[in-house]
């Protein structure tokens, strides 16, 4: 398998947390999304909409985090990443929709940079729109996880599921932004166990190798 990632793209930073959880090995090939590398003619050709992650594999290319990371969940079982029955899958996919479809893609990179190009909006009114919508999101996350996690350590009972594949990598982007988190201690105690995980700690972003050298 070939990830095209960026080390800061969050949604690849899922991907990344579901391949490690899974043990499959995998090949990254970085694109830099602020040098518009994700843009160019070959990538296009592989995913047309020209975003990170996209997995390329033996039948073709998949893109969409939530998607390629249901795809490994299907060929590789073990372990699972939704729970048994109906209800309890629809409950997780809900969290991890409302960070993938509700949160994210309104602080996510192109979204600020139009801000930035065609409202004029500076770091400070950026940061505040980005910090504005973490808050309102994490305000009903909070209330679902305290709902849901068993203690503390996951979203949903006492297993890891892609609800916390993707809490945790939003959860990195709400401390770039420096949003404050006192308000969600079920998030933060989720957030600080998956992180000690191995496969957590493994798909950090500043442990990747096109992170910039500190």
């Amino acid at each position: 398998m070939i990830l095209h990632d960026f080390w800061r793209s969050s949604a690849a930073y899922r991907v990344r947390i579901a391949l490690n959880i899974k043990g499959i090995d995998y090949r990254a090939v970085a694109h830099s999304l602020p040098k518009g590398e994700q843009r160019t003619e070959d990538f296009l050709a592989l995913n047309p909409q020209g975003l990170v992650p996209a997995l390329q594999i033996e039948q073709g290319v998949l893109a969409q985090s939530l998607a390629i990371i249901e795809y490994i969940d299907e060929v590789q079982p073990q372990p699972p990443l939704l729970p048994a029955s109906a209800f309890e899958r629809a409950t997780v996919r809900a969290m991890a929709l409302a960070v993938a479809c509700d949160i994210h893609p309104l602080n996510n990179l192109r979204v600020l940079n139009y801000l930035r190009s065609e409202f004029k909006a500076d770091d400070n009114a950026v940061n505040t729109w980005v910090r504005y919508w973490i808050a309102s999101g994490f305000a009903a996350l909070e209330a679902q996880a305290s709902r849901h996690s068993t203690n503390g350590e996951f979203c949903f009972g006492t297993k890891v599921s892609v609800a916390d594949v993707c809490l945790v990598p939003q959860m990195y982007n709400a401390r770039r932004f420096g949003s404050d988190l006192s308000a969600y201690p079920t998030l933060v105690s989720i957030d600080a166990h998956c992180r000690g995980l191995g496969a957590f700690a493994r798909a950090l972003p500043e442990s990747q190798a096109d992170a910039p050298v500190s």
